[in-house]
């Protein structure tokens, strides 16, 4: 595993790839950012996972040709891409994504993910969703990482060893937007009543 900056781990994202998200809250936010940033030299990137609670600039109307997003499950971030037809959704069970990249129904080629520092013995773990990301890691061809202290070290079937991730980038912290794109991250703080 080589550590590197995020601009420069999204190199390893070609046009014509297939790329993964991790899910829900565990969505690798500066890759995100970072890919958003290197979409525009690429064509025909295809976009893949589940509720992602992140901002999803790659559904932007200026990413149209770059990127394509094909949602397995659809959250309020994407939701007015695919109504609008710049983003496709694709019906599916939760319990055959697995197989779909196993089988090649649909190969992923890089799998952005999450995960918490590795151990001594150099696993780190996905930590609160390994939904289809536990999947998407087994079966792509480069995996690149966000390392985040605050990911818990989780159990079961979660584990990810350094040999198994191309590059990775260090965060301190919560997994956040740097841009002003938040759009269907709920607020902290309260309105005066």
């Amino acid at each position: 595993m080589r550590i590197t900056s995020a601009d420069e781990a999204v190199k390893a994202v070609q046009s014509g790839d297939r790329v993964y998200i991790h899910e829900a809250a565990m969505a690798p936010v500066s890759l995100i950012e970072a890919l958003a940033r290197r979409l525009p030299e690429l064509h025909d990137v295809e976009i893949v996972h589940l509720h992602t609670d992140a901002p999803a600039p790659y559904v932007a109307p200026e990413m149209v040709g770059h990127a394509r997003h094909n949602a397995l499950f659809s959250g309020p971030n994407v939701r007015q891409a695919i109504n609008e037809g710049r983003a496709d959704y694709t019906p599916v069970f939760l319990s055959e994504i697995p197989e779909l990249f196993r089988d090649g129904t649909l190969p992923i080629d890089v799998a952005l993910i999450q995960l918490s520092p590795p151990n001594r013995h150099g696993y780190g773990t996905l930590g609160t969703s390994i939904a289809a990301a536990r999947s998407a890691v087994t079966y792509a061809r480069t995996v690149i990482g966000e390392i985040n202290p605050l990911v818990p070290q989780t159990r079961g079937n979660s584990s990810i060893h350094v040999s198994r991730i191309e590059a990775a980038i260090e965060v301190d912290g919560p997994s956040r937007p740097t841009t002003s794109t938040s759009r269907g991250r709920r607020s902290n703080s309260r309105s005066p009543a």
